[in-house]
């Protein structure tokens, strides 16, 4: 146990050290070994506006596109297992209707596989708030606008297509879909901390999902789920000790798609968010709100930074990229204190 809290305690430093800064309101740092053993450290303020509330161990967060991993991930690779979809078969076998109007248009061709390794012409984003709020034409949009052709990137275009294929295969909106303990699409308000004040809500967004597009869908596989710093540490957990809930997906969560990418996960490679000292088998992800959740097989420690680095405005400079990484190169370094 000492080794965790030391260790969480450290790691704990940049995050206090950017908050006395006020770079950011507040942080939890949090760190799971693979025996069970964890730790918390946290300091600062849920909100700054409109009248400062403080943080706490059981504070919800906007946790943005660690949706993709904790969530989505999760819940087509756990489909595949049980032979509900086919990763390398195109995602028009759930949605048969995508881009129906162009039998031989490329979108058409795009595997569940492609989708989770970020491996298609998407685009990173697209304003699609903007083209309507009624969540059930803004799906039927999503899947028939011509998506223009580019570069492969990382794309919440490839999760939102995937959480529409979730809905197909469950009969229900993501949003109404059980998350897990510990998780939810519509937490309890007052227990959450504040993201950003939005200009198009004209409100401070505080229990309600940060992400536009996802609020206007309702619920989506990119974004929306919000969650609490012990429900992390225990998801993170499962992973590490291959426990049955997630025992079929580790494997593939760990298997190299592209050099920078596995199945949902981004994968251990020089700059990447996770710092500089963990092992190469590692994995991880980040939220735009500023929340983050890494993973070291090898050294069997896992460790989630979460942020509200957006409040009260996403449009200031508040260094938490280099806060996640210096938070990684803590808990990589401790790997020879393990030994």
């Amino acid at each position: 146990m000492s080794f965790v809290r030391n260790l969480t305690r450290r790691a704990f430093e940049p995050a206090a050290a950017a908050i006395a800064a006020r770079s950011i309101p507040g942080a939890l740092v949090g760190v799971v070994h693979a025996d069970g053993t964890r730790h918390v450290e946290y300091g600062g303020w849920s909100q700054v506006r409109p009248q400062p509330e403080a943080l706490g161990r059981e504070t919800w967060f906007d946790l943005a596109s660690l949706t993709k991993v904790i969530f989505t991930t999760t819940q087509i690779l756990e489909a595949a297992a049980d032979g509900d979809l086919d990763l390398d078969a195109p995602i028009t076998t759930l949605l048969p209707d995508f881009r129906q109007y162009d039998a031989d248009c490329w979108e058409r061709q795009v595997t569940f596989r492609q989708c989770l390794g970020h491996q298609t012409p998407f685009p990173a984003v697209a304003p699609l708030y903007t083209y309507g709020q009624d969540p059930q034409t803004l799906r039927a949009f999503i899947l028939q606008r011509e998506w223009v052709q580019g570069p492969a990137v990382y794309s919440d275009i490839n999760f939102i297509l995937l959480g529409l294929a979730l809905e197909r295969l469950r009969g229900q909106p993501v949003g109404s879909m059980q998350a897990g303990w510990g998780f939810s699409f519509s937490p309890p308000p007052d227990r959450c901390a504040s993201t950003e004040f939005c200009t198009w809500r004209s409100q401070m967004m505080r229990g309600t999902v940060h992400d536009e597009n996802a609020f206007a869908l309702g619920g989506a596989g990119h974004a929306g789920l919000f969650g609490q710093i012990d429900s992390i540490l225990d998801f993170a957990h499962d992973l590490l000790a291959g426990h049955k809930a997630v025992r079929r997906s580790v494997a593939l969560i760990k298997t190299a798609i592209s050099d920078t990418r596995t199945h949902g996960w981004e994968r251990s490679h020089p700059g990447w968010s996770g710092g500089r000292t963990c092992s190469e088998n590692s994995i991880g992800h980040t939220g735009f709100t500023g929340t983050g959740l890494w993973i070291d097989f090898e050294q069997g420690l896992a460790w989630s930074i979460l942020t509200n680095r957006v409040h009260p405005s996403r449009h200031v400079e508040t260094g938490i990229g280099k806060l996640r990484t210096d938070v990684g190169d803590i808990v990589g370094a401790a790997k020879g204190d393990l030994e």
